[in-house]
């Protein structure tokens, strides 16, 4: 049995939505249901560009910054819709295996998403991993998520460490901006939709395809180096 590293311990961030965890999509047509419901169509391929972004910058942009009200009735829209996809949610190829080998080189497995509340819970039950995950955050842990830096640096508090022992995960160009602007170093993956390109661009570096990839590569990268005794 693998046991949790200790507070303090350095840590690999994770972000959730599309780097552990394949509901990028799902949440596109959440949100796209919710704004055929307003009678305010938008194209797919612009929500996918949104995702992961803080979820008030989201609606402001792609509503043309829409009264209070109607954003209000989409974001509750958007979580209804959402919630009725939640079967479908599955771990990405090689997550929970990441995970794992994360935490067996004595990591500390930190789950930094911008997630409410009630759906990082069903994120975490998709992932069968709380055994060794040290920590996590939500959005209410912010006011304003990715790409801001407050939600890396939140994980950062709760893992007791600082920017130069941690490593951030993520998929989106809002998690490469989020972990610049924290001070910390981010490996981008290609499992939530974004090109390789954008997310070096962003700041990622190295891009892997998927949490498998990552895993198959992981003494090449920053988390391999971070492990005690490296």
């Amino acid at each position: 049995m693998i046991s949790k590293p200790g507070h303090g311990a350095p840590a690999v961030l994770f972000d959730v939505d599309g780097t552990l965890v394949d509901s990028n999509y799902l949440h596109v047509y959440a949100w796209q249901r919710a704004f055929d419901a307003e009678d305010m169509p938008v194209a797919a391929w612009r929500v996918h560009r949104s995702i992961g972004m803080d979820g008030a910058r989201l609606l402001r942009e792609l509503t043309d910054d829409a009264p209070d009200d109607v954003r209000e009735r989409l974001s509750d829209a958007h979580s209804r819709y959402y919630r009725e996809l939640i079967p479908l949610l599955s771990p990405l190829p090689g997550a929970r295996e990441l995970l794992r080998r994360v935490a067996d080189m004595g990591l500390q497995v930190v789950l930094a998403s911008s997630a409410p509340e009630d759906e990082l819970e069903a994120l975490l039950k998709v992932l069968d991993c709380d055994d060794v995950i040290s920590e996590t955050t939500s959005s209410g842990d912010v006011d304003t998520a990715k790409p801001e830096p407050g939600i890396v640096e939140v994980a950062l508090e709760r893992a007791g460490v600082h920017a130069d022992q941690a490593v951030f995960v993520g998929d989106a160009v809002w998690d490469a901006h989020a972990a610049q602007r924290a001070r910390v170093p981010c490996i981008g993956l290609l499992s939530g939709g974004t090109g390789e390109a954008e997310l070096q661009s962003a700041g990622a570096s190295p891009v892997f395809a998927d949490p498998r990839d990552l895993l198959e590569h992981l003494s090449s990268t920053r988390i391999a180096a971070l492990a005690p005794g490296a």
